[in-house]
């Protein structure tokens, strides 16, 4: 497995694809491989720090959605 991020200018993997593909079971193609799931992830851990900076804890329903 090759996991790819791509970070370097102009969305260029560090992977050789054509190369690593006749190599590795699977490989993220870049762009828009690990991309994605980077950017969920940061937003789920931003929600979940404004949660705590509020002292909603994790998994609470916030008080704007009326419970």
């Amino acid at each position: 497995m090759v996991i790819d991020p791509g970070y370097n200018p102009g969305n260029v993997g560090d992977v050789d694809f054509d190369t690593a593909k006749d190599r590795a079971g699977l490989i993220t193609p870049v762009p828009g491989g690990v991309g994605p799931m980077t950017i969920a992830v940061l937003l789920a851990q931003t929600v979940e720090a404004a949660r705590r900076q509020l002292g909603l804890g994790p998994g609470s329903v916030s008080p704007a959605a009326g419970t």
